[in-house]
Formats: structure tokens, sequence, C-alpha cells
């Protein structure tokens, strides 16, 4: 069974801790077998290619590296600012998630 995690695909995040401190994106991939995200424009690597279809030029390319979940801390989009994140049921009997700074519901 996998885990919950506190962060899911398409959230803006913040990051709290590393090099990029501070930094904001949004997740472009959630790896749940190492507990890393890929979050846009943070954790930039520069990865040296061989010309091919996608890269006909080659060279130098820019690129994002996984982060680990527990350097990033979800942004709550009523108020902007970080929070943690909670689990409650609705009045559907659905489990969601919800922030705990606002107590806002986040879809």
């Amino acid at each position: 069974m996998q885990k919950k995690l506190h962060i899911k695909k398409g959230d803006t995040v913040q990051v709290i801790a590393g090099d990029d401190l501070g930094k904001k994106g949004r997740v472009l991939e959630i790896i749940r077998k190492t507990d890393r995200a890929i979050v846009e424009g943070v954790n930039m690597m520069k990865k040296h290619t061989k010309p091919n279809t996608e890269y006909p030029q080659g060279g130098i390319v820019e690129k994002e590296a996984p982060i680990h979940i527990s350097n990033l801390m979800l942004v709550d989009p009523k108020t902007g600012s970080t929070t943690r994140i909670g689990r409650r049921l609705n009045e559907s009997g659905k489990l969601v998630r919800y922030s705990k700074k606002s107590g806002e519901e986040i879809k």
C-alpha cells in the first residue's frame, strides 16, 4: 500500500531547506518510490546531451532535478503563504486535504 503524501502533482510549493530555499514552483511530477518531487524552476541541473531529435544541436541543457518532499511545503491558495496540511472528512464523507492555517479545503 502506498503512503499518503502532503503534496500532489499540480500543487504550488515552496522550498524550505537546501540551496533553493524560498523558491516557489508548481509540482510537475511525484516520485513515490524515493519520496521526491520535480518542481518547476527548482533544483536546476545541467545535463550534457548528444544531438538527437529533441535537441538537434545537442550541448548543455538545463532541467529540473528531483528534490525530497520533506524540503517542500505547500503554499495555501487562499493566503499565499506556506501552510501545514491536515486530512478530514467533508460533507459527502470523502477524505480531503485542508490548510491548517486558513481551514480551507485544498482541491
